[in-house]
């Protein structure tokens, strides 16, 4: 598939059928900009015609995917190489979303990545990669683990050029200060200064004047072009004035230099991006840690019991693995011998070590205690718990919040806006500043290219989303994207599925009452129940411990009601009241009288009978997690209404709520209900949360402003939802909020100061206090507040990581 000058063709997935490809074809005539459009249904995709393919390609694919159907692309997320700053950010989007076949991009200048969804058999990584280059830009498709680690290698080596440059510009700034300051009548002061500064300007800061021409000769512009033309014009107007300082002095005016200027802006700038990139550094600390939890070899067992340390990325599914005491698990998957206990903080954020026996799941990144096990690889490489965890963070720490959207549009059209103001600033100095306005409009014109700061914009946002995307992973809260972290903190509503939520979603036997307590036919209910697949035999199962059984003959599971079987040419029932009633067995009134008490404290009867009587009654609960009461109590302290929905009767609907202190709550509600009440709080004007764990919960989900999922639930639930509580611990969800709260909080904080700044900063950069007091802002104290500017708005960021949002 091609494009042919303005013709798409658009790969669809689920249009199986004519009615399908009418609907389709029906929604494509209603998107603007599309002049002709088919559906192929034998080439199962779309052909659309279009003056303006960039821009209607996504509004396509929207309308097709608003059917219900979807469309088949590709989204990845890439390094961007050489931006310096938020306008080079705007700039790498705008291009990448003006190429055919792009859906949708997002690039995020905190952790220098872009995230691109794309269709492959219109365009590809190599085109996106080459249409980047052209503008000075680079993207790093290449993703095996060889390109990871000369990524890291690139990027280290970078910092540490930028560490050496900024070390050598102070100190070649420090004696031109000193010059400029109390040395300008030794002997060719100038001429020093000038000698001083040229290796700043032109070699340590060289990458302002490359970046600056690459983005002129695309008629754009960065922060590279104010830094290149400030200091380019100080710079050159101090080399006029050392060698022909007479022009001026012909015409009554000193012949100033602004070596000084130019070199210590140069310093602070590049000093200003070294602290920069140090603190950026720290908000993605969240991400390396995860990535560095897994270990780089592994002990495999071979046939015979032979062992050999091998590298991670050989393992296979099915391999055994030997896991040592105090060693980390490298791969998911499930215990076939030995025992211990492993601890899943830095999966879960639970403190508390979980013993693994035969049988049990383990997860990569998950650290082994004292004992020594050995398990059979199921997840290997990308496809392990760590792995998605790792993945969703990064896709969240690179998604936009909202509010980003504005700035973006603000941040692409800055520079040209402050160019503009410099030049406005220089012609009113040269018409209105008297002898000396031509020397104090360029002074003016350069402090204010310099002070202007389009970074502090760019990284008010995204910095604070990725460290509180960080925070949110270190407590096992996984959030998907910028939106939800940002919504979170708005929710008034919550509404929580019962089974797996609030309760443990493990039912357990809490008693059994046996008719004048004989237990002679435990083994029989063991051994028959033992046959069941459903979950409340094997609660009853455990229950019991009991290792001999007799034969069971002619078991018949009996949908809706239990079981039946025969033991010792005996017919036995397993099952509710009206299995019993059914087959017209008798229950003693004591037993009746115990069963009916089980019942109002909202647990399961099951009934155990022969063919004439009944020889026991058990009570199985499914125990209210033990944080449960506690966390629906800190909700509904902030104000949040919290709501229970369930499919178990009312009775126990009931007493679960009674239990965790939850006034409102519906029983006996199927899955369409669940999405319907959602939507039914929405309409009342509540921002709502849903909280599920189950398939049954995912419309719900879908539905919800705000889903959260439990990580012990379905995969589904988890693919839904936009948050996920990896230990499902209920507690979580006020921390998640409170994180929330805190992110959106600093956003607003770091806008505020980054919006300040350049509002008051750049008219006294102008000189507009000059004809007040006489006050005109130093290009040095430009520069030093330009760089600080970036660096007070990461550092902000950063004290999320030391929030405290935990009990």
């Amino acid at each position: 598939m091609a494009t042919t000058g303005n013709t798409l063709n658009i790969p669809l997935e689920g249009v199986d059928s004519e009615h399908c490809a009418m609907i389709v074809d029906k929604g494509l005539s209603k998107v603007k900009g599309i002049s002709v459009h088919k559906v192929e249904l034998n080439n199962r995709r779309a052909v659309i015609e279009t003056a303006d393919p960039a821009a209607v390609l996504p509004l396509a694919v929207k309308a097709i995917r608003d059917l219900g159907y979807d469309v088949d692309t590709v989204k990845k997320s890439y390094p961007v190489l050489h931006m310096t700053c938020a306008s080079c950010a705007s700039s790498s989007e705008m291009i990448l979303k003006s190429q055919p076949g792009v859906v949708s991009v997002s690039v995020n200048y905190a952790n220098a990545t872009a995230s691109v969804e794309y269709i492959p058999s219109i365009t590809d990584a190599h085109k996106l990669k080459t249409a980047l280059q052209a503008v000075g830009y680079d993207l790093m498709i290449d993703e095996t683990e060889d390109a990871k680690e000369s990524l890291e290698e690139l990027q280290r080596k970078s910092f540490n050029s930028l560490k050496r440059r900024t070390v050598w510009a102070v100190a070649l700034s420090i004696p031109l200060v000193f010059i400029a300051m109390f040395g300008m009548d030794i002997p060719y002061a100038n001429y020093i200064m000038w000698v001083l500064a040229t290796p700043v300007v032109l070699v340590l800061g060289r990458q302002f004047f490359i970046g600056g021409w690459k983005q002129a000769k695309h008629r754009s512009a960065n922060m590279d072009t104010l830094v290149a033309l400030s200091t380019g014009v100080a710079y050159l107007f101090s080399v006029f004035n050392t060698l022909d300082p007479g022009y001026w002095q012909q015409r009554g005016l000193q012949a100033h230099v602004y070596f000084e200027a130019a070199s210590v802006v140069i310093a602070f700038i590049l000093l200003g991006k070294l602290l920069e990139e140090r603190a950026k550094g720290s908000t993605s600390s969240a991400i390396k840690k995860l990535m560095g939890l897994q270990p780089k070899t592994v002990t495999m067992i071979h046939e015979g019991g032979h062992q050999m340390e091998m590298p991670l990325e050989q393992v296979r599914v099915g391999n055994i693995l030997l896991v040592k005491p105090g060693e980390k698990i490298a791969v998911d998957g499930v215990v076939v011998s030995g025992n211990s206990f492993v601890d899943e903080s830095t999966i879960s954020g639970e403190p508390v070590a979980v013993e693994k026996i035969s049988g049990a799941k383990v997860f990569a990144g998950t650290i082994n205690q004292k004992g020594s096990f050995q398990f059979k690889a199921e997840k290997v490489g990308g496809d392990t718990l760590l792995a998605q965890i790792v993945k969703t963070v990064q896709e969240a720490q690179g998604s936009k919040a909202p509010v980003q959207r504005l700035v973006d549009k603000i941040a692409g059209i800055f520079v040209p806006v402050v160019i503009g103001i410099a030049l406005l600033a220089f012609v009113i100095w040269v018409i209105a500043g008297g002898t000396n306005g031509f020397t104090q409009g360029l002074l003016a014109m350069v402090t204010v290219l310099i002070i202007a700061c389009p970074c502090a914009l760019g990284l008010a946002t995204p910095t604070a989303i990725m460290a509180g995307v960080g925070k949110g992973a270190e407590h096992g809260i996984l959030i998907k994207d910028a939106e939800s972290l940002e919504l979170a903190g708005k929710i008034n509503a919550i509404v929580l599925d019962k089974t797996g939520t609030i309760t443990e979603g493990k039912p357990m036997v809490t008693a059994i009452a046996w008719l004048n307590d004989n237990k002679n036919a435990e083994s029989i209910l063991a051994a028959i129940e033992g046959r069941s697949e459903h979950p409340l035999a094997e609660a009853v199962v455990k229950h019991l411990g009991v290792n001999t059984y007799p034969d069971v003959s002619n078991f018949e599971s009996i949908t809706g009601a239990g079981a039946k079987a025969n033991v010792a040419d005996m017919v036995y029932y397993i099952g509710n009241i009206k299995l019993l009633q059914d087959n017209h067995v008798g229950i003693d009134a004591k037993l009746q009288d115990v069963a009916q008490k089980w019942l109002t404290e909202a647990k399961t009867v099951v009934y155990f009978a022969d063919s004439q009587k009944t020889l026991a009654v058990i009570a199985i609960a499914d125990k209210i997690k033990d944080s449960s009461v506690a966390a629906v109590l800190q909700l509904q302290s902030a104000g949040i209404d919290v709501y229970m929905l369930t499919g178990d009767n009312a009775a126990t609907a009931k007493g679960i709520a009674k239990q965790v202190g939850i006034v409102n709550y519906k029983a006996e509600v199927l899955p369409a209900d669940k999405a319907a009440f959602v939507k039914e709080l929405q309409q009342q004007g509540k921002t709502v949360a849903m909280v599920g764990d189950g398939i049954n919960d995912s419309n719900a989900l879908a539905q919800a402003d705000v889903s959260i999922a439990m990580g012990k639930g379905s995969d589904i639930a988890m693919d839904v939802a936009k948050m996920t509580i990896i230990s499902s611990d209920l507690a979580r969800i006020p921390e998640a909020i409170k994180l929330s709260v805190y992110t959106v909080t600093t956003i607003r904080q770091n806008l505020f100061w980054a919006f300040i700044y350049n509002i008051v900063g750049i008219p006294l950069a102008a000189g507009i206090l000059y004809p007040v007091n006489g006050f005109l802002l130093n290009p040095m104290v430009a520069g030093a507040a330009m760089a600080l500017s970036s660096v007070s708005v990461v550092s902000n960021s950063l004290r999320l990581k030391w929030k405290k949002i935990g009990a």
